[in-house]
């Protein structure tokens, strides 16, 4: 009997646990989102989908997850580990600056879009304060989902990175007036209610007010305390502990200050989350960043995973069916409002057309807040069982989209990027020179090569296919285009007729193999160098007609083994003879297509 309730215990750990490791791999290897893959995970697992079956089949208890709540505590760590994290990236001198975005962009698309939405859920039927509750909650989008999207495809430090950012920010800190909003409108409406007086309500609505500005002077002092702790005690403590040189101490000692913090946020009204990013914040100044970074990060992948399975389970297909176009509906409609309040908003705050489609379309679905805004509304009697019901399956449906509006939002980004670049004249490579060489890719690189070929008084014109740093080029006074150099009427139009030499820089293995098939199809004659990545790359180049190949991973062998030798005190004309020698030797092995460096 003891066993049995033991594997009770752990039995949805396992589940998670095996999820985690079978089904998302499977997943990753047909290119599914690991984000995704957790929740139709969720979804299939939940109480929801096979959860509800388990009694015909007694044996899918063992391979379903039953228990929300726990669930959810533990994913709410999750999102509390992506917070810390993203706080250790930053410093107070950088959220500093953010601080037009944060409390300018961010708080007004909370605002517009809270009111955009009630306006819809009053003509629905709804009260006033039920509307503002149900604007309020699908005003706020998913921070884990949204920062681990942008954490995979390595964004955070771009532009959109820091846009999204910043509003999500935002969205956290307008946790504490949205909950009490919920409070005064149930207060008040208890009040209207035993008495139908006037008075009792106001008396009812004052008290609110008061409790309100206390509650905000508790968070205040809540976060005062953390960053005062944090730039007094927390530096102390990790010395100290490091000199233990025990992992097993440094990692207690982090877990201490993550949950720590959070809890403190939590009991203050703020929300988990925001006590882990001040505590990442602070941690941010120290010499320890990195090897906490480093710990934190299996935690943090896997307790994640833990919530967006707990947002898959929350959707009820059961629920969907009874009314799948008013759901599919209100999906749409909720994202394309949000996206064009957001479109406006950014637009509207100077940021630039490809920063504005990515950023609305990415903030544009749903977030975790809503399940608890719309379970505290409904005890309340804000709203009613069957609103709570469909709000939540709105709000679970646009989280579940995020993942395919990611890749919309930069596959949409590109072309407007492109679009761009055309209607500013950045794809015009101008008359072509017989001494031109053309440098396709302007990346570190491509940058190097070109301060060199200036200083060396050798004209070129420089081809890349990122719009934005063409025009930070083009602005320096380089001559840059953007366009597609794979295109053999591009190269034309770039003079490949008369260029000495084409030099290829790209990092982009298959596009660099492009761009050479397509050079030498044009001109057999034209020498063409070009940067590989590794031995393999280096001998397709070769077989598509690459005059010469540098290979980056080698060269940079070499610059250290002269270096060494060099200081080993061996003569410089003998470490140059050395280095050549080895150059050839390996430049031929690769001709003839061996592979191994």
């Amino acid at each position: 009997m003891a066993a049995e309730t033991d594997i009770g215990a752990y039995r949805e750990m396992l589940v998670f646990l095996g999820t985690a490791g079978v089904v998302i791999p499977l997943m990753t290897r047909f290119r599914i989102s690991p984000v995704l893959g957790f929740l139709i995970a969720g979804l299939v697992l939940g109480p929801n989908a096979l959860g509800r079956v388990d009694e015909g089949l007694p044996w899918l208890r063992y391979v379903t997850i039953t228990s929300q709540e726990t669930v959810d505590r533990l994913a709410e760590l999750g999102v509390a580990f992506l917070l810390f994290t993203i706080g250790l990236e930053l410093s107070f001198d950088r959220l500093w600056t953010m601080r037009r975005l944060v409390f300018g962009l961010g708080m007004l698309q909370v605002g517009l879009t809270t009111a955009a939405i009630a306006g819809i859920a009053l003509s629905f039927g709804n009260t006033i304060e039920a509307s503002l509750v149900i604007g309020a909650c699908l005003a706020l989008s998913s921070t884990a989902i949204v920062l681990q999207l942008l954490a995979e495809q390595k964004r955070l430090a771009s532009v959109v990175g820091r846009s999204i950012f910043a509003v999500l920010l935002a969205q956290d800190l307008a946790v504490v007036p949205i909950l009490f909003l919920i409070v005064v409108f149930g207060s008040a409406g208890s009040g209207a209610s035993s008495g139908g007086e006037v008075a009792a309500v106001t008396s009812a609505t004052g008290s609110v007010w008061v409790g309100l500005l206390v509650a905000l002077a508790q968070a205040a002092a809540a976060i005062v305390l953390i960053v005062a702790f944090g730039r007094l005690v927390l530096r102390r403590l990790f010395r100290l502990v490091a000199q233990t040189h025990n992992r097993e101490l440094f990692m207690a000692a982090i877990l201490f200050v993550v949950v720590g913090t959070s809890l403190l946020t939590h009991v203050a009204g703020l929300s988990m989350a925001l006590g882990a990013f001040l505590a990442g914040l602070v941690l941010a100044e120290t010499e320890f960043r990195r090897q906490v970074e480093v710990d934190i990060e299996p935690f943090k992948g896997m307790l994640l995973g833990l919530f967006f399975i707990s947002v898959g389970m929350r959707i009820d297909l059961a629920e969907v069916a009874r009314h799948p176009a008013m759901v599919l509906y209100s999906v749409i409609g909720m994202v394309a409002l949000k996206a064009l309040v957001i479109a406006g908003l950014t637009r509207l705050f100077g940021l630039s057309w490809p920063v504005v489609t990515e950023t609305s379309l990415l903030l544009a679905g749903g977030g975790e807040f809503a399940f608890l805004v719309l379970g505290l509304a409904s005890s309340s009697g804000l709203i009613t069982h069957e609103v709570e019901q469909f709000m939540l399956l709105v709000a679970s449906g646009t989280m579940l989209l995020t993942p395919y509006l990611a890749r919309l939002s930069r596959k949409a980004g590109k072309r407007v990027r492109k679009v761009t670049a055309e209607a500013l004249g950045h794809t015009d490579p101008g008359p072509a020179e017989p001494s031109r060489i053309i440098v396709v890719g302007y990346g570190r690189v491509g940058r190097i090569l070109g301060d060199i070929l200036n200083k060396q008084g050798k004209a070129f014109i420089a081809i890349d296919v990122d719009p934005e740093a063409v025009a930070r080029s083009r602005k320096a006074g380089h001559n840059v285009v953007y366009g597609d150099a794979t295109q053999r009427a591009f190269l034309r139009l770039c003079g490949l007729a008369e260029t000495p030499a084409l030099v290829v820089t790209m990092h982009d293995a298959v596009a660099a193999e492009n761009v050479v098939a397509a050079a030498r199809a044009e001109r057999p004659d034209l020498p063409v160098i070009v940067r590989a990545r590794d031995a393999a790359h280096a001998v397709r180049l070769f077989k598509l007609g690459a005059s010469d190949v540098v290979r980056e991973v080698l060269e940079a062998s070499f610059e250290i083994a002269s270096t060494v030798l060099q200081t080993l005190g061996m003569p410089v004309g003998k470490v140059i003879a050395v280095i050549h020698d080895e150059r050839d030797a390996r430049k031929k092995q690769v001709r003839e297509g061996v592979t191994a460096d």
